[in-house]
């Protein structure tokens, strides 16, 4: 999946306006145009598409988490100049404050079941012998679980 799909995909399911989009990066101390948003929204296909950075996901995720968690006392987190799925997939969990309950019932509506011992391998440090990747199909399928779940 690329960026781009990911934020499409976060402001459809939460249905947020080009104002929310920008008060989202604002809460992670960044400043985006209405016009960088569109680019963004943009299909690969159009001239004006503009390619999202991991940087500018990871500026919208923490966000998102100051946004619906709180700012954190003191200095806000950098945004990672890398993300991988592992990565993407932890800070929508800490955003939306989902518990493992609620993320393996968002499989199961996207009707990809996986189990507990699945997502923990997920949700560890790379350095851990359980790490495992969490690959596109799964973060496409929790992306589609948390859209059947907010939009009716």
């Amino acid at each position: 999946m690329t960026n781009n799909d990911i934020l499409r995909r976060l402001r459809y399911t939460f249905d947020y306006s080009d104002d929310q989009m920008i008060e989202m990066f604002a809460q992670a101390d960044a400043e985006v145009t209405r016009a960088q948003i569109s680019d963004w929204m943009k299909k690969e296909e159009d001239e004006a598409y503009v390619n999202l950075t991991d940087k500018n996901l990871a500026t919208f995720l923490n966000g998102m988490i100051n946004k619906y968690r709180g700012r954190r006392e003191g200095e806000q987190p950098k945004p990672e100049q890398r993300l991988d799925n592992n990565l993407i997939f932890k800070k929508l969990k800490i955003a939306l404050n989902l518990k493992s309950h609620d993320i393996l019932a968002l499989f199961e509506l996207a009707e990809m079941p996986i189990t507990k011992n699945e997502l923990s391998s997920f949700l560890r440090q790379k350095k851990q012998p359980q790490y495992q990747q969490l690959l596109d199909q799964y973060l496409r399928n929790f992306l589609t679980g948390l859209q059947l779940k907010h939009r009716k």
